[in-house]
């Protein structure tokens, strides 16, 4: 599990491919200070897994339907990407609960100067991600956790402050370019709850028509 806030900005240095199966090699530091084979380590909102390093860069596999579902198989030797390890259990949690596990990826079909800030208009690749996705609630771009300023029909919009584009991928990125997208894991959950109803087995029904007049009387249905 991770927190959306990034410890370093590492660098594409090899990229071994075989079909939609790749084993990307990224030069780093700060992620490097305590690492061990099998730790996990998100690279642009991507859980992967440590499978070799040494003292300037580790390694990790990409299967094909993380090939297919993310930004990494755009990847070059150079590009840079967003790093953070895995939180630890006595760490701060800055951001929110990032999984490392992609929804969709995004087009970023602006780019908009706002004072000290810069608004990002976002337009996922798979529209369904909306529904999860709410005025100041939380949504992972590129591995970063960001608040959401508004939704609208297709897209929604994040205002990034000058350290976080300072330190992360974001201050590359311009109208066009696509991102990874993961939506709070609280409304999937919530989701699949209240699919269980129609009176199921083992009480689901009954269980699912609480949480929904529940839901229902507090506004949120």
């Amino acid at each position: 599990m991770f927190t959306g806030i990034i410890e370093e900005i590492g660098t594409m240095r090899r990229i071994d491919r075989q079909g939609q199966a790749m084993v990307l090699t990224i030069g780093a530091r700060k992620v490097l200070e305590d690492v061990k084979l099998g730790d996990s380590i998100s690279v642009n909102g991507v859980c992967l897994t440590v499978v070799a390093f040494n003292e300037s860069a580790f390694s990790v596999d990409v299967m094909p339907e993380t090939f297919r579902r993310s930004t990494l198989q755009r990847l070059s030797a150079g590009s840079q990407v967003n790093l953070e390890r895995a939180m630890a259990a006595n760490g701060r949690f800055g951001g929110h609960i990032v999984q490392g596990h992609v929804d969709t990826t995004g087009r970023i079909a602006a780019r908009t100067p706002e004072e000290n800030a810069v608004v990002f208009r976002i337009e996922p690749g798979d529209p369904g991600l909306l529904k999860y996705i709410i005025p100041h609630g939380s949504v992972t771009i590129d591995g970063i956790s960001l608040t959401v300023v508004e939704t609208g029909e297709g897209h929604f919009t994040v205002s990034i402050i000058p350290h976080t584009l300072a330190e992360t991928v974001l201050q590359h990125k311009k109208a066009g370019d696509e991102v990874n997208l993961e939506a709070d894991v609280l409304g999937k959950y919530i989701e699949r709850l209240l699919g269980f109803g129609g009176g199921t087995a083992g009480g689901r029904g009954a269980s699912s028509g609480k949480l929904t007049a529940l839901l229902t009387e507090h506004g949120f249905m």
